[in-house]
């Protein structure tokens, strides 16, 4: 460490995150081991909008061993010199990366890999996050060290705010020249919110530890020349035999998932449709020189369809006790709190269809329409449900033990039917060219929500699968896979599927047929004159 330079840090934290607080907490344990320190901050735009950053700089030699002299700060950070960028937001730290303050020859990087969606990532009808992967490569790349941990996850089971947990991994980094004891005393210090911080810190400290430890187990590796060998925990070993490493992340995700939505039968079912794609895919690249994209898109898009919501989905999502200790973390519940949770439902005729035979669901559904068509409001059952109560309880779980139901249920079959469509344009697409299946199995996040959207995209999908998948006139399998993927990113820029339509028509394809709407006729009250038809122009 050099003796003649302070340590810079610099902390960034989103309004509200306690990032002040976190300041302050440095500067106090600096103090009380004996070190002079430094502290200054940019305020950010509004609370949960913008970032506040604060920049610390501590002198490494303690001021008794100064004999009198007073070390110089600095008030903000100079570029390429920062020894320590700690954040609580990924993003955040791509976007401080990005203004130059870190080099990968100086700079030990401490981030979360959590997310605070921006607005404009909100606003996208589509996947509109940032793709992970690239922020990543960033501080891999500009960072000397760095250590990514999910802060989030770990301030939410102490039950306190980041900045608790941020002080932690910066202990636990061994960058600054402050035992513990120090940390612990000055959050001690407190009162009644020591606690939780002290459970935040120790989580944060532990994790970093762990990775330091992690890194030297691979130095050591690699100094041996032994590299690690990759294990896949939790997928079973016949699959993992079949399927290429590179999707067995994703594999090991979506083979669970089957079993607990359904049964192991589905997860069989998921399986064996996985690995006519995984054929189809080794027949036109059996070297694996594209990574076998297509059929890991299709573990992931196939694990989200098949595991389509319904509301025996959605009562055991709700009765979970997973759900509970969450709730009680989220409204900070103590042990002697009475907590009440009330869980507002409305099932329709739709939801209960789909747990009917397909005669019946018809019968059902028919009925209703017929309502809506004399000028009535669907028919729906609104109903307000204490989860907290044993009742209550009791009801969502025995709507959610009716899975031996909903294989027999209409939507089941209808969405398998559906699910098998896609299934085989991809496998034909991947035959053809293999960019064309690829982009055919990228279709696959058109399936989004429930209800309405969700129908909307199933019906987008087929459309683009009958129409330029297949109908439609191309010169090349390149040019159709092209006119597939515009379609897509239009479908998913637009709800209301004015871009869809356009870029339809632009490749050769008919434009999706409008749906028709019933006419409601409404009798004007008695004394009320009828309404002015609207005029022309």
């Amino acid at each position: 460490m050099n003796q003649t330079q302070p340590i810079s840090l610099l902390l960034c934290a989103l309004g509200g995150e306690g990032g002040g607080v976190l300041s302050e907490w440095l500067i106090d344990v600096a103090r009380r081991a004996g070190f002079a320190a430094q502290a200054t901050s940019i305020p950010g735009v509004a609370q949960r909008t913008g970032a506040t950053t604060y920049y610390l700089e501590v002198f490494p030699v303690p001021v008794a061993e100064l004999e009198g002299r007073r070390p110089v700060f600095g008030l903000n950070p100079l570029p390429g010199r920062l020894d320590a960028l700690v954040s609580s937001e990924l993003l955040e730290t791509a976007r401080q990366i990005g203004n130059g303050l870190v080099s990968n020859q100086h700079t030990l990087v401490i981030t979360s890999s959590a997310r605070a969606l921006t607005t404009m990532e909100k606003m996208e009808i589509g996947d509109g996050r940032r793709q992970e992967a690239g922020l990543l490569q960033l501080v891999r790349e500009n960072s000397r060290a760095h250590h990514v941990l999910d802060m989030a996850a770990l301030t939410r089971e102490a039950g306190t705010v980041v900045s608790a947990t941020m002080l932690g991994c910066i202990a636990g980094s061994g960058l600054l020249p402050f035992p513990r004891a120090d940390f612990e005393a000055v959050i001690g210090e407190g009162g009644s919110h020591a606690g939780p911080s002290l459970r935040g810190f120790t989580q944060g400290f532990d994790a970093v530890v762990k990775q330091r430890a992690q890194i030297r187990v691979i130095e050591d590796s690699l100094s041996n020349s032994e590299l690690p060998t990759p294990i896949t925990r939790g997928l079973p070993a016949n699959l993992a035999s079949i399927f290429p490493q590179s999707v067995h992340d994703l594999l090991t995700l979506g083979h669970a998932r089957m079993l607990e939505y359904q049964d192991a039968a589905y997860a069989t079912r998921y399986a064996e449709r996985l690995k006519r794609v995984l054929a189809a895919e080794r027949h036109i690249d059996p070297a694996g020189a594209n990574g076998f994209a297509t059929t890991r898109e299709m573990v992931r898009w196939l694990a989200l369809w098949m595991a389509f919501d319904d509301i025996v989905r959605v009562a055991d999502l709700k009765s979970r006790a997973s759900r509970w200790e969450r709730v009680k973390g989220e409204v900070k519940s103590k042990p002697d709190d009475l907590l009440m949770v009330y869980d507002h439902f409305k099932p329709g005729a739709t939801e209960l269809a789909a747990l009917l035979p397909t005669g019946l669901a018809t019968r059902l559904l028919n009925w209703d329409r017929r309502r809506v068509t004399r000028g009535k409001e669907p028919w729906a059952m609104p109903l307000k449900i204490g989860t907290h109560s044993v009742f209550g309880m009791l009801s969502l779980r025995v709507l959610s033990s009716l899975k031996w139901l909903r294989v027999r249920g209409s939507r089941f079959s209808q969405e398998q039917d559906t699910i098998d469509q896609w299934l085989d344009a991809v496998i034909a697409g991947t035959q053809a060219h293999w960019q064309l299946g690829h982009e055919i199995a990228l279709c696959g996040r058109l399936i989004k929500g429930y209800g309405a959207t969700n129908e909307r995209g199933k019906e987008n999908l087929l459309h683009v699968i009958n129409h330029l998948a297949k109908a439609a006139p191309f010169s090349t399998d390149a040019a159709r896979a092209e006119a597939i993927a515009a379609a897509r990113t239009a479908a998913l820029s637009d709800e209301a599927g004015k871009a869809l339509d356009q870029a339809l028509v632009q490749h050769g394809a008919p434009a999706r047929p409008v749906k028709a709407q019933p006419i409601r006729w409404v009798k004007t009250p008695p004394g009320r004159p009828p309404a002015p038809l609207p005029k022309n122009g």
